[in-house]
């Protein structure tokens, strides 16, 4: 089971928060953290209709791209400051020019996010580099996840699947779970999921349905500005997510087997009944529903679930309140 704390553009272009994020992170249990590399002038033109007015500090969304940006060498500090307190590094670039960033500052594993599962020219770039892709496929049709899986295996290429909806914050409606099953049939390959809900609840199930790859964006607090706020987990929710998604991972490494209860074997001679008459009754009396009643413990009587057997039969002796009735007490 691997756990993925999608940072993105939670830091808002501060190196000193950045920096922070990953010490944070490295408290929660988390087993790697995940970044975005934008290069603005790499990846987005002028015709790009996302290049709208932002916010109150970025005039355009290119603009909040650029703030975005980090140096090479900042990119170096970022990938030794994660090794060094036990984070796998991974980040999602967005340009070639981006991998070629990454590769310098040591990235592990490249997310490839959903808007870019169709660019082979980045794929190319990235299998490449002979490390382990995850793709979510939160965009993408099979047809055109057919596609990138040939384009993989054509180039011999590591990955793995995650299960998207490109919906921030994604609703119960839009999770698509059944999606997990369908993915791991069809592609055979490790599947995960990509989570946006902000919940703890959308994660644990996905995992019990089979995830094996959990992503999902933190933030220190839902208060703070960005474009993916309303879509993270607080960092104690996040430690709360990854106590449950361990606790599932290692339930489902032990299957119980409900043909055999024969561990249960104690428990049942002490929790399980046996039948008892509720009053006192004469010889000859003919046993009624209501003179039964089932007492703790199993094997002293006849077993609660024969009731029926004693309908209608007559006791062959006198009998007290709450004395067991066995075989030989009627007939």
């Amino acid at each position: 089971m691997l756990t993925i704390a999608e940072i993105g553009q939670a830091h808002d272009g501060s190196l000193g928060m950045l920096h922070a994020y990953i010490d944070a992170v490295a408290k929660t249990g988390v087993d790697a953290i995940k970044f975005q590399t934008h290069i603005a002038a790499a990846e987005s033109s002028i015709h790009e209709p996302f290049r709208v007015h932002f916010s109150k500090q970025d005039k355009t969304r290119f603009d909040y791209w650029k703030r975005m940006e980090f140096t090479q060498e900042q990119w170096i500090e970022i990938g030794n400051h994660c090794k060094e307190v036990g984070l796998i590094f991974m980040s999602s670039p967005f340009s070639n020019e981006a991998v070629d960033v990454l590769e310098k500052a040591g990235v592990e594993q490249y997310k490839i996010g959903s808007g870019e599962v169709n660019n082979f020219l980045l794929l190319k770039k990235v299998i490449a580099t002979r490390k382990p892709i995850i793709i979510s496929s939160g965009m993408s049709s099979f047809e055109e996840l057919d596609a990138t899986v040939n384009f993989f295996k054509s180039h011999k290429a590591t990955y793995s699947i995650l299960q998207c909806t490109t919906s921030y914050p994604t609703q119960p409606r839009q999770y698509g779970l059944n999606v997990i099953k369908e993915l791991k049939e069809r592609y055979g390959v490790t599947v995960g999921f990509s989570d946006h809900s902000a919940t703890i609840a959308a994660g644990i199930a996905a995992v019990a349905l089979g995830a094996e790859i959990l992503e999902f964006h933190v933030i220190f607090d839902k208060a703070q500005f960005g474009p993916d706020v309303s879509s993270s987990l607080t960092m104690t929710e996040t430690k709360q997510l990854v106590q449950g998604v361990k606790e599932i991972s290692e339930a489902l490494k032990f299957p119980i087997d409900k043909k055999d209860n024969s561990d249960f074997k104690n428990l049942k001679s002490i929790f399980e009944k046996s039948l008892a008459i509720n009053k006192d009754v004469k010889e000859g009396h003919s046993i009624t529903f209501d003179d039964l009643e089932a007492k703790k413990p199993k094997g002293f009587g006849v077993d609660a679930s024969k009731y029926e057997e004693l309908l209608g039969k007559k006791v062959v002796k006198n009998m007290q309140q709450w004395d067991f009735i066995n075989e030989d007490d009627y007939k």
